[in-house]
């Protein structure tokens, strides 16, 4: 799939690939050794560029870091969506992002300049995730999880038609226009600005997907990526709420306190610590999580969740990692990962499995909790 344009007096070739096709990586080749270009633009940035060309970039994870940073959820999407990608690749005998590997390679034994025409892949993901409503957020979350269980032989066929990029474009903004936007949009319009940029004849190797939007841009007076590196401001009701929670149960408290004496109190402490902690230990014991990490989640989720800073899976996580210490093993499988089983048997996909399903009990006991408590109070 290529579009041949000229733009500002010099030649714009842009090659649009699908990231697990062999014949992408084939027609990458053809295209740069028929054209002979002045530079080869990539689509991608340097952390991506890192990430295709470091074979050991698992190993160099640190678990801990993700925990305490709070990315758990982003290295489990991402861990979901590279492993589908793999499983397709072997179907189809390449490697994700092999073509623009394969660009890299051969620009570079012509002695031809590369350019990484993609915006920060971080910066992208959290303008991405800031842009989206919740029901957007939990569409997305139940995609990446639906596609991991689809066997790969299912998408190879649609994968060799050029019309399901299209119609996959199509689908994600109407699902979720907020990503949609950020995802490939506002990537349009850099990718396109850095090949306005570029000096002389240049072959750009972008997604199937960018191709007309790219296109459509080049053929603009005037395209800026002004303002596209900036993060946005997100949308903060979840944060309100957190913040809401400790002040709507210390008012309860306070009420308990003074309308039914030290009894009630006392019970109302009982049931909450019981409610919450039951169910955050009840995520980590699904998670498989070592009989500690489920002391854990247990004795942190009724603090953690009246502090909008602390979370009670990073506890439990934070002890699993301890306990059962990943391995390098771990790491260089983590790839390698087929099934849901394979997480429960990785240490360190299981680790994430604690903190994510002990987070989410201790949300459901929250939720849970605060209207009992109100019901025994007869306030509700």
């Amino acid at each position: 799939m290529q579009e041949k344009i000229t733009v500002d007096g010099k030649e714009v070739i842009l090659v649009g690939t699908v990231h697990v096709s062999p014949e992408s990586v084939q027609e990458v080749r053809e295209t740069i050794a028929r054209e002979q270009p002045d530079v080869v633009g990539v689509e991608l940035c340097d952390r991506r560029y890192e990430i295709l060309t470091k074979k050991k970039q698992w190993e160099e994870q640190e678990i801990t870091k993700i925990i305490k940073e709070g990315k758990t959820y982003l290295f489990l999407a991402n861990l979901l969506l590279s492993n589908f990608q793999k499983r397709v690749g072997e179907e189809l005998g390449s490697d994700p992002g092999a073509e623009m590997i394969e660009a890299i390679t051969i620009a570079e034994n012509c002695n031809i300049p590369v350019s990484l025409l993609d915006r920060d892949i971080s910066v992208t993901l959290k303008r991405a995730w800031k842009a989206m409503g919740i029901i957007e957020k939990l569409k997305l979350i139940f995609a990446l999880i639906a596609g991991f269980f689809v066997e790969a032989e299912e998408v190879i066929e649609e994968l060799k038609n050029q019309d399901v990029i299209t119609e996959l474009m199509e689908e994600l903004a109407e699902q979720a226009p907020g990503a949609k936007k950020v995802l490939i949009d506002e990537r349009d319009q850099y990718i396109a600005s850095r090949i306005r940029e570029s000096e002389g004849k240049i072959v750009a190797v972008v997604g199937a997907g960018h191709l007309k939007g790219i296109k459509r841009l080049l053929q603009q007076e005037k395209v800026t990526r002004e303002g596209l590196e900036e993060i946005l401001p997100g949308r903060n009701w979840f944060k309100h709420i957190k913040y809401a929670v400790p002040v709507i149960f210390f008012a309860i408290l306070t009420y308990a306190f003074l309308s039914a004496g030290v009894d009630v109190t006392l019970q109302i402490l009982w049931y909450w610590f019981l409610i919450n902690g039951s169910l955050s230990a009840l995520g980590a014991l699904l998670a498989l999580g070592h009989p500690l990490s489920v002391a854990a989640a247990f004795l942190a989720a009724p603090f953690t969740s009246l502090n909008p800073f602390l979370a009670a899976g990073w506890f439990a996580g934070l002890v699993e990692a301890y306990v059962k210490k990943p391995t390098v093993a771990d790491f260089e499988t983590l790839r390698d990962i087929s099934g849901f089983r394979d997480f429960y048997r990785n240490r360190v996909t299981r680790i994430l499995l604690v903190i994510a399903f002990s987070n989410i009990g201790s949300t459901i006991g929250t939720v849970w909790a605060l209207p009992y408590i109100l019901n025994m109070l007869g306030l509700v």
